[in-house]
């Protein structure tokens, strides 16, 4: 049974007897002490060739089993292996292919999160790959340096295939990135951390709660990059953390006890400047890039501290209340120097701004219990229809007291306020995803480029993946001046196999869709900056 708003006045009743009882323990949602005695894994860089000018990736979603828990075989999926996926990089103006391969018994998808793409490569519920086939997506680069993710995105699935490992890591470069004073060796001080939580049944077995509690699975196992107890050997005076929530629905609040750390990127890429905070928090598929000092021989623990969840109910009862170590650094006893956090604009940040003056609509969306403005997902419905070339205002509200996030594919976002504040540090950089806290107003500030296509839509949602696969869910699609929005293609009821979704063998022609004043079968890059 899964539980919505109605069923949360039922589950909340009695926990907050208990509360009026001083009898609610710290947290009903604990997770396990662990010893900090596993290296942490680090997700390989995956290998790609140039062919034709365009650098090609391939990935496999395939299961396998893992060791999650010393001498315990898990069944788990993975991309190129039997958990998580390799890292793939490359550089803003490359062109990118990625052949992905479905090995497992249901269909799957890879959506490329937080990236700008054509709505036909986005990998949503609208580009379901079958098994045995072959799907081979590409686009050209065109956003600034970013830690963005892949992960599922099946119809009504996505909780369960993310769940069982499938995701990574996709990493932009660019000049200011190459250029900034931040570490930069993958793996040594610039390091991936993939923050998850599990729960395992009795026989090892990874389990989803399907009790009906909200927000979703909380698990009592937390990973890092796959590893329970992890340690980071560090060398450098500064180590620079990737951190992605990769969680189904535990909100993270991230950092250390006995230290600050300077937020040097949010979901989109680098802020203006280096920001130091002592906490971040990251709903499921934020993610955030901090700088940590460290000196000769001390050891230090990142940490999940009570996440400030805003005005839900019984946040005790939603993950609100439990406090844990994540990772541990360990610094070596001779460190090499690491200059302060430092980097100066992309020759590309003037055609990137956003700017509020040239808003050309302003849209509301109001998220309640499994719908988004009183609707939930229909496969064959256009929600929205945004023109290519135009800013626009997304003004979006919970008004139900539990935990929610608010997704949009295609787009990077600025967040303008919170209720007519600025918004903190942590939210003042480029966003795909937001935590909404309850009945409060997020205005977001995106632009619409280059790509347009009135029949396949893009996605916006609720990143608590329970939610999205229950139809919190709604469809927008881009399109030319004047033009209506089309007639989404045939989903035989599902999500929508066909033209623009699985290609069998070689996968899809090696085409971006059709931007503006482009033929169709052309590159469809073309700037609206």
């Amino acid at each position: 049974m899964r539980r919505g708003a109605a069923g949360l006045a039922a589950l909340a009743a009695p926990l907050l007897a208990l509360a009026g009882c001083a009898l609610v323990p710290g947290s009903v949602t604990p997770v396990d002490e662990v010893e900090f005695t596993n290296e942490l894994a680090i997700p390989p860089l995956a290998p790609s060739r140039v062919v034709d000018g365009t650098r090609v990736f391939s990935l496999t979603a395939q299961e396998g089993t893992s060791e999650l828990l010393p001498g315990v075989e898990t069944r788990t999926w993975g991309f190129d292996g039997s958990y998580l996926g390799p890292t793939l990089r490359a550089e803003r103006g490359e062109r990118v292919a990625v052949e992905v391969t479905n090995d497992l018994a249901e269909p799957t998808s890879v959506h490329w999160h937080g990236m700008h793409l054509p709505a036909a490569m986005d990998g949503g519920p609208h580009q379901e790959v079958e098994p045995g086939a072959t799907w081979r997506p590409t686009w050209r680069i065109d956003q600034p340096a970013a830690t963005l993710w892949y992960h599922p995105h099946p119809h009504g699935a996505t909780e369960k295939h993310v769940y069982r490992g499938l995701a990574g890591l996709f990493l932009l470069d660019d000049d200011a990135s190459r250029g900034a004073d931040l570490p930069q060796e993958y793996g040594v001080d610039d390091v991936p951390v993939i923050v998850q939580d599990k729960t395992l049944d009795d026989d090892g077995q990874l389990e989803l709660d399907d009790s009906g509690s909200e927000p979703g699975t909380l698990g009592g196992i937390v990973l890092a990059n796959g590893t329970v107890g992890a340690y980071h050997e560090v060398t450098t005076e500064r180590v620079r953390l990737r951190l992605l929530n990769g969680s189904t629905a535990r909100t993270y609040q991230l950092g250390f006890p006995d230290r600050e750390m300077d937020l040097v990127a949010t979901d989109g890429g680098l802020l203006d400047a280096p920001v130091r905070l002592e906490q971040v928090r990251l709903a499921p598929g934020e993610r955030a890039e901090v700088v940590v000092r460290m000196a000769p021989g001390e050891s230090t623990r990142l940490h999940s501290f009570e996440a400030d969840l805003g005005g839900v109910v019984v946040p005790f009862a939603m993950g609100g209340n439990d406090a844990f170590d994540v990772l541990e650094l360990r610094a070596a006893d001779r460190l090499a120097p690491s200059p302060e956090p430092a980097w100066t604009p992309s020759a590309h940040a003037a055609q990137d701004a956003l700017h509020e003056e040239d808003v050309a609509v302003t849209r509301t969306f109001e998220l309640d219990d499994r719908r988004i403005n009183g609707q939930t997902m229909d496969m064959g419905r256009i929600d929205e229809a945004a023109t290519v070339g135009d800013t626009e205002v997304w003004e979006v509200r919970s008004i139900v007291p539990m935990p929610h996030s608010f997704h949009v594919h295609d787009v990077q976002f600025r967040v303008l306020s919170v209720d007519g504040d600025p918004p903190p540090p942590e939210l003042a950089g480029p966003k795909d995803t937001v935590y909404l806290e309850p009945n409060r107003t997020y205005r977001l500030l995106m632009r619409f480029e280059d790509y347009t296509d009135p029949d396949v839509p893009y996605m916006f949602h609720c990143h608590m993946l329970l939610h999205e696969d229950e139809g919190m869910m709604g469809q927008f699609v881009v399109v030319e001046p004047g033009q209506e929005p089309g007639t989404v293609p045939d989903h035989d009821g599902d999500a929508g196999h066909g033209a623009h979704g699985t290609g069998e063998g070689g996968g899809e022609p090696d085409v971006g869709g059709t931007g503006p004043d482009l033929p169709p079968g052309a590159d469809a890059h073309h700037g609206h900056h």
